[in-house]
């Protein structure tokens, strides 16, 4: 686990001058994601740095690695799970290795397989490669979003990192406010790729790879995933493990190697007879018990992120299985009852017989850790889960260097609520529109006032809000913070002027193009793009790589995400009831109540804080004299949304976190 930056000369003929000293000061804003060592690379024409925290080879596995022939050299942040079979495969094929790193694999697949070498990874990453000899440029993230990667255009330079920061510590480059991120960031809780807050830095997508070559700039999808249920998964990426579909596809067939390089969703095959669930469920735990098999591979302490729901016992349960010695297991609980899940993973820790850590968190706690997010956090992301994240990094990294998680498993397996609320939105808009909002939508807005996690009168406002709208406006309107109808009221009128309206084009167009067949799959492929990659994904690495921790998801296996998209939905989401498969496959190794025990979420009592101990934040952080001077905001219509969540006249919190998160990230990366 690293982090990398690095930039290549658009214009060959400038010189790269000064270029350690500013590859040097780059990779010194990101010393956090790896403490241990510094990789600098330097030719006429491209700078190519790393930061690196020793996991895998701790001796010789620093970087940059190398080609036989030194003509490709690559740093990477990251990890490739299936470096062992792949390397004996090159091996054989008569490719030299010089270190036992997981990044080596990456130079000699290259050189084998030209551009489909992604082809035959399974892992995290985010890499740069340079090919001397055709003076190529390639850089890349993984096909879930698991590891960052911005880049950006600056003084005739393409200037990249794992994290804004360091872009920013190129002096060619002047941080500035993209207000169109902005809007979006608003709505969704996040700015969603390609976009960053930072107006000309840009994400390159999740299952993207960046191209650059004789002075131009491209971008190509590598790796889709499919609705299709005759979808094999197009990659060498599985394990060679006798016994755990060790082809390179979910039903163990032999993958297609080579191709075009263009996103392939497809490698068809026959489709194949009706089967059972509990054969469907059999197929599915072999595959994640050899994801979660593969993501033990360390030579340094690892341990697991154990909330007691079904998708984090899941990967401790497996674990238990695979690991050589007795798993260390982590959880994080809450002074406030209605958030606090930790008795669920005692129990499950119990359960597994694993070594089990607790820590608690606090309101005192959450408004010390306020100011210190800030610090480190240079692109604005309002999931209030982000303060329990960074404290649970914080724990679990005073025991280990490595810890498994459990995201992915929503997304892919229909997890969330609002994946069976789309089915009630269908039978809601069926009333008549006078009854809806002259007697349903007034009684609804007027239930009492609660700030208890998840509570009914939340939801019940949520749904009558955004019911009307069109699939993926209704969607996004249940997960974020501002609706699209309140954009006029909050921004001011340049802000307006001189930005998009459509917030929700982009994730259209996006779910559009798929080949997904229902609203389920296209909430859960909007997912899987958006809220996925750039929330909880960008949340889960930025607070773990704060505190040096790298963090693994065996449910993001691309094996696992392809078959969970290619069975029926009914397998996944049935009535109300989700994950319907994975509770069949886990329900001979977890207790009964942990598979069907309602979703909560890792949030926080934002309600009752920002009333109480982030009271005072607040109101420095919104204040009237501070809007007036920024110009973005309606100075009366934040006023308005604090009077209100304060005499409880409405619950603003996560509106008001929003704005709160954005102020923090201005003062320390605008200003």
């Amino acid at each position: 686990m690293c982090g990398i930056a690095g930039w290549i000369n658009l214009d060959t003929t400038k010189p790269n001058h000064n270029a350690e000293a500013v590859l040097h000061s780059m990779c010194e804003t990101i010393v956090h994601r790896g403490p241990d060592s510094e990789g600098l690379w330097v030719d006429e024409t491209v700078a190519l740095g790393m930061r690196r925290l020793s996991i895998i080879d701790l001796k010789t596995g620093d970087q940059p690695v190398f080609s036989d022939d030194r003509s490709v050299v690559v740093m990477m942040n990251g990890e490739l799970y299936n470096y062992r079979e792949v390397r004996a495969e090159l091996e054989n094929d008569g490719f030299k290795f010089v270190t036992k790193t997981d990044t080596e694999i990456l130079p000699h697949l290259y050189q084998k397989y030209g551009d489909a070498f992604l082809d035959h990874v399974n892992g995290m990453y985010a890499f740069s490669l340079w090919d001397s000899r055709r003076k190529k440029l390639i850089i890349a993230r993984d096909r879930f979003g698991e590891k960052p990667l911005y880049y950006g255009v600056f003084d005739g330079k393409l200037i990249w990192s794992s994290e804004p920061k360091a872009i920013l510590a190129h002096p060619a480059v002047k941080p500035e406010l993209d207000l169109n991120a902005l809007r979006h960031y608003v709505s969704f809780d996040y700015v969603p790729a390609p976009m960053s807050i930072y107006k000309g830095i840009h994400k390159l997508p999740a299952a993207h790879v960046l191209v650059v070559e004789n002075g131009k700039v491209r971008t190509r999808r590598y790796w889709d995933i499919s609705w299709s249920a005759d979808t094999l998964v197009r990659m060498s990426v599985a394990s060679t493990r006798t016994g755990a579909n060790g082809g390179g596809s979910p039903n163990g067939q032999e993958s297609v190697a080579g191709g075009t390089g263009d996103a392939d969703k497809s490698v068809r095959a026959p489709a194949e007879p009706q089967v059972t669930l509990r054969a469907k469920a059999d197929e599915l735990k072999d595959l994640l018990s050899d994801a979660v098999r593969m993501r033990l591979v360390s030579d340094v302490p690892l341990g697991i992120l154990l909330s007691g729901g079904i998708d984090s016992s899941t990967v401790a349960a497996f674990a238990a299985q695979h690991a050589t010695e007795r798993v260390k297991t982590f959880s994080i609980g809450f002074e406030e009852d209605s958030f606090d899940e930790s008795k669920y993973a005692r129990q499950v820790a119990k359960h597994l017989d694993t070594e089990h850590y607790e820590d608690k968190l606090s309101a005192a706690t959450a408004g010390d850790l306020i100011s210190e997010i800030g610090k480190w956090l240079d692109e604005p992301i309002s999931d209030g889960s982000l303060i329990p994240t960074f404290l649970l990094a914080q724990f679990v990294r005073k025991h280990v260097t490595v810890a498994l998680g459990g995201d992915g498993g929503d997304e892919l397996f229909a997890g969330y609520p609002m994946y069976y609320a789309h089915t009630l939105a269908a039978k809601y808009n069926s009333i008549p529109a006078f009854v809806r909002s002259g007697l349903i939508e007034p009684v609804v807005n007027a239930l009492p006032v609660s700030t208890g996690n998840m509570s009914f009168d939340y939801k019940a406002k949520r749904f009558v809000r955004s019911a009307k709208n069109d699939d993926m406006t209704r969607h996004h309107g249940w997960f974020g913070s501002f609706a699209v109808e309140q954009h006029e009221k909050l921004f001011t009128r340049d802000v307006l002027a001189q930005t998009e309206a459509d917030i929700y084009r982009g994730v259209r167009e996006l779910v559009d193009a798929s080949d997904a067949k229902n609203i389920i799959e296209k909430a859960q492929y909007a997912d899987i793009n958006y809220y996925l990659a750039e929330d909880i994904l960008t949340k889960v690495d930025r607070a773990a790589m704060a505190v040096s921790l790298e963090t693994r998801a065996p449910f993001l296996d691309p094996r696992v995400g392809q078959f969970a998209a290619s069975i029926p939905v009914e397998y996944k989401l049935k009535g109300k009831s989700g994950k319907v498969i994975l509770k069949e496959a886990m329900k001979d190794l977890l207790p009964h109540n942990i598979l069907h025990r309602p979703k909560k979420g890792f949030g926080i009592p934002i309600a009752e804080w920002l009333k109480g101990r982030l009271n005072p934040l607040m109101h420095d952080m919104l204040s009237s004299e501070r809007l007036n001077k920024q110009r973005l905001f309606d100075v009366d219509y934040v006023q308005k949304l604090i009077k209100e969540h304060e005499s409880g006249a409405a619950s603003h919190h996560k509106e008001l976190w929003t704005l709160l998160v954005f102020q923090l990230w201005w003062d320390n990366f605008l200003i």
